[in-house]
């Protein structure tokens, strides 16, 4: 008979050592309810927070379908997709200080962002992106990351 040698494992004490690390980001996901005009934030089942947010207007309808955050942007420049006129980050960019974009068609893309048009948070106003106040997307940004899956409901 032979008798392997015992491995050595550390002490019950760190079993946190070796066990994998989860991202706690990986269990976060958002829900925009259009009628509410709100996006909650979701931490496994749980509510974690909401914010109120503007959803596309008539003709321009926010699409609802299940999504992922697909790009991430800090002070983002924004081109007009008229005329092409390029605005750099800055108080005059529409789309405030930060970009999380959960759709695109290869040509146009759909995102949450700030503005600096504040009195259209609640309302449906935009072509179909997620307006949010500056102070609100700044929070959200740090809430997700590429790959966080974004529901949109009626």
């Amino acid at each position: 008979m032979h008798q392997a040698a015992i491995p050595h494992l550390p002490p019950l004490g760190n079993a946190d050592a070796f066990l994998p690390k989860l991202d706690p980001l990986a269990f976060t996901h958002l829900v925009i309810r259009l009628s509410d005009r709100r996006v909650y934030v979701y931490e496994r089942d749980q509510i974690k927070t909401s914010f109120p947010v503007a959803i596309g207007r008539a003709g321009w309808e926010t699409p609802t379908g299940r999504y992922r955050v697909l790009q991430m942007l800090r002070h983002p420049a924004w081109q007009h997709p008229f005329t092409g006129e390029v605005i750099p980050a800055g108080v005059d960019n529409p789309l405030g200080s930060r970009w999380i974009g959960f759709w695109t068609d290869g040509a146009n893309f759909i995102g949450f962002h700030g503005t600096p048009n504040t009195e259209s948070v609640g309302t449906p106003a935009s072509h179909g992106c997620i307006r949010m106040y500056d102070q609100d997307v700044t929070k959200l940004f740090e809430m997700v990351q590429v790959g966080t899956r974004v529901d949109v409901v009626p």
